[in-house]
């Protein structure tokens, strides 16, 4: 999808100040780029490997979770916030 082009997904274990974080959105969003926008690294989305395991009881759910967060992070990349990701239900 070109519009993932500039989009590194990541896998790590566990985010280093906050650890039960399962994932994170790092860039600017596209609803925020201007016609200055050039020239960057990719955004990246850190997905947290033990804090999803941590929360889920068997690989079923770890699949159903690491499908869930990819899909959270990606609408913030889209400018999707919080509020809304919840009402939709990938809070």
């Amino acid at each position: 999808m070109r519009l993932l082009d500039n989009v590194v997904v990541l896998v790590e274990d566990r985010h280093p100040e906050e650890p039960d974080l399962l994932g994170i959105y790092e860039g600017y969003a596209l609803t925020e780029r201007g016609a200055d926008y050039g020239g960057t690294l990719p955004d990246r989305i850190m997905i947290y490997r033990e804090a999803i395991c941590d929360i889920c009881e068997d690989e079923e759910q770890v699949a159903e979770e690491v499908t869930v967060t990819v899909v959270h992070e990606i609408a913030h990349h889209f400018g999707i916030d919080e509020e809304k990701l919840h009402a939709l239900g990938w809070g």
